[in-house]
């Protein structure tokens, strides 16, 4: 299959729509694409959505924006702007002013930013001590996006929200310089967008370093899902399974943290071929997804996904809370539901896909984690902890909140039986240090 995408510009051009959706419901899709970065490809489009009813189906939703992305309020403004055929200058004004109400940096981004003799590392970010993200500059887009990525920053075409660096000489220098880095991930976008000959630029000086410190790559990607045909019948695909190889036989683990939100994206015989080649180089694949409304929220989907994870020889990893970003407003699922779901899929699964992590909110402080609910003194209390933390003292401390059943984030919880959670006063003091570099 050659590769072919469809965004806001051309996707009427795909049969499926102009058989499928009335004009109204393609019109919503170019209202919302005006904010939210819109692009598929044939792949999705051929072989992962049921055309027979696609406004229920999980992979149209998680792929074509969707009318409910945007408040009322704001999805009138742009339709009247496009029916009224205004200048694009004006319609992207009025979008650029509705992304900045969206939170396009969420988690305190703007506070990892790593330095070193006085240089910023703009295309990375370094909030986890053993752990340094690099955002290759050729690897800011994806095969497809996904309708609820909280990086939708990346594609708007605003430099100042881009995380992007090409100088993989100044990563180098820093992660030498830094001890206690294990663990490199590759993020985006999405790495694998480049071609192999690109990737080779990034990765082959970090094997030629031998940083002895530094023992793991990562690399953070969708295209198993999105276009399998990267590992498999593209023109630089057996380059791509060699260099997977390189970087094991150069001693390092190599871990694909692949991107799956819907056991749907597992189903065809591309992904299977796509998994069983990048295993075959020694690399190890580890699954994650938000819990998202919409898609995939319900116990029974995410433990057929995690059945068929593991039987595919994948590790399941992660369930994150979908962040505060965005349309969280649509996709966003209540901290209390998604940990009833977790519990319900993950107690009927076997103990061997039960290495998944969750529900997770990556937020400003670290990974909080909703362990549960229980009761002191006759009242219900949320129970978290942290699976990472800006301090690493702070991981696997059991803390409380008050019980709210609505709230989607940590910020929207209240602290049980105390002022404040016990790593804010420090956090705090973390935040006013950083703010002096930012």
């Amino acid at each position: 299959m050659k590769y072919r995408s469809y965004t806001v510009h051309n996707f009427r051009e795909i049969p499926q729509v102009r058989e499928k959706l009335t004009p109204e419901q393609q019109f919503d899709i170019e209202v919302v694409a005006q904010v939210f970065p819109f692009k598929t490809n044939n792949y999705v489009v051929e072989k992962l959505i049921n055309w027979d009813n696609p406004l229920e189906d999980p992979i149209f939703r998680l792929t074509f924006p969707q009318r409910g992305m945007l408040l009322d309020e704001d999805y009138e403004a742009i339709a009247n702007l496009l029916k009224q055929n205004a200048p694009k200058e004006v319609i992207r004004e009025k979008a650029n002013e509705i992304r900045m109400k969206l939170n396009p940096h969420p988690a305190g981004q703007k506070y990892n930013v790593p330095q070193i003799n006085g240089k910023k590392l703009h295309g990375a970010q370094h909030k986890y001590r053993e752990t340094i993200l690099f955002f290759p500059k050729q690897g800011q887009t994806c095969h497809a996006y996904c309708s609820f990525c909280f990086r939708w920053p990346q594609f708007v075409g605003i430099d100042e929200l881009k995380f992007a660096m090409k100088e993989v000489e100044l990563l180098i220098e820093y992660i030498k310089a830094h001890p206690e880095i294990t663990d490199l991930l590759f993020t985006g976008g999405d790495p694998l967008i480049m071609k192999t000959k690109i990737l080779r630029q990034y990765i082959e000086p970090i094997l030629e370093a031998r940083i002895p410190h530094l023992k793991t790559i990562r690399i953070g990607s969708k295209a198993l899902a999105f276009w399998p045909y990267r590992f498999t019948t593209d023109d630089d695909a057996d380059d791509l399974i060699k260099l997977f190889r390189e970087i094991r036989e150069a001693g390092y683990h190599l871990a694909y943290m692949a991107h799956f939100n819907h056991y749907q994206e597992l189903e065809t015989e591309e992904v299977k071929e796509a998994v069983d080649r990048i295993l075959s180089t020694g690399a190890i694949i580890r699954t994650q997804s938000p819990i998202l409304r919409h898609i995939n929220d319900s116990a029974e989907t995410w433990a057929t996904m995690w059945k068929k994870q593991v039987q595919m020889n994948m590790i399941p990893y992660y369930m994150f809370m979908a962040r505060d970003t965005g349309a969280q407003h649509y996709f966003g699922v209540p901290l209390v539901r998604a940990w009833e779901i977790f519990r319900k899929a993950y107690s009927s699964i076997s103990g061997i896909a039960r290495t998944v992590k969750g529900p997770s909110m990556s937020a400003t402080p670290g990974k909080v984690r909703m362990l549960g609910v229980a009761e002191f003194n006759n009242e219900k209390v949320m129970v978290l902890d942290f699976l990472q933390g800006r301090n690493p003292e702070w991981v696997g401390k059991p803390f409380f909140a008050k019980y709210n059943p609505e709230a989607m984030w940590l910020d929207e919880l209240e602290p049980y039986g105390s002022d404040r959670f016990f790593y804010e006063d420090e956090l705090d003091e973390m935040l006013k240090l950083e703010e002096i570099f930012v």
